[in-house]
């Protein structure tokens, strides 16, 4: 899995959203999974630092476990979006089991109109069947955060270098990932002296 999704499997795959086009500076910052204890505080305390807003894509069983959470992320001002219930591989699932799970979680959300796939693997049929009642989004800038053979300073250059107008930059709301999120702060910093803004408009 690379940064940047290849332009060919863009080009086949056009329903899904990868980067917001003709955006005027505007990124899109989103953090998948979650919610999670200590690091979703952490999280909230940065953007609320930063005077920003993002966009969580939640799974269904974490919702259920930590519903207070949520409640936070929301009265923040920030928005929550589907990562579907139990977090399955798509290319792994059936499209019946898959749209399921989605369901289940979308229970928790019922005005939501966005699905992130995870692993952002998803297949023709599944997005078929979903793309009449979801925005699905992917992403152009993955920061992979939660490789432990990233470090820090390195997770940082990845949205930096990567970061264009549009952008959908991906962190993680999960403890794999919180080693690297210390360097969430400083890398929003030098999107906002790079002159971006932050968007929750889809």
């Amino acid at each position: 899995m690379f940064v940047n999704p290849s332009k060919f499997i863009q080009f086949f795959f056009p329903s899904l959203v990868w980067r917001k086009e003709n955006s005027e500076n505007n990124i899109w910052l989103t953090f998948d999974d979650g919610p999670t204890p200590e690091v979703t505080p952490y999280i909230l305390q940065v953007l609320k630092q930063e005077k920003i807003k993002a966009t969580f894509f939640l799974v269904g069983e974490q919702i259920e476990k930590f519903p207070n959470l949520v409640n936070d992320i929301l009265s923040d001002g920030h928005l929550i979006a589907n990562h579907s219930y139990s977090h399955k591989n798509g290319w792994l699932t059936s499209k019946e089991k898959y749209l399921k799970d989605i369901e289940g979680c979308q229970e928790f959300m019922p005005q939501n109109k966005l699905f992130r796939p995870p692993y952002g693997k998803i297949t023709t049929a599944q997005i078929s069947l979903l793309k009449e009642k979801y925005k699905i989004i992917l992403w152009d800038v993955l920061s992979w955060d939660f490789s432990k053979k990233r470090t820090p300073k390195r997770v940082k250059q990845n949205v930096l270098k990567n970061t264009k107008n549009g952008s959908i930059i991906v962190f993680h709301n999960n403890q794999k990932s919180f080693r690297n999120l210390r360097v969430l702060k400083e890398t929003i910093q030098e999107l906002k002296k790079q002159g971006f803004r932050f968007s929750t408009t889809w």
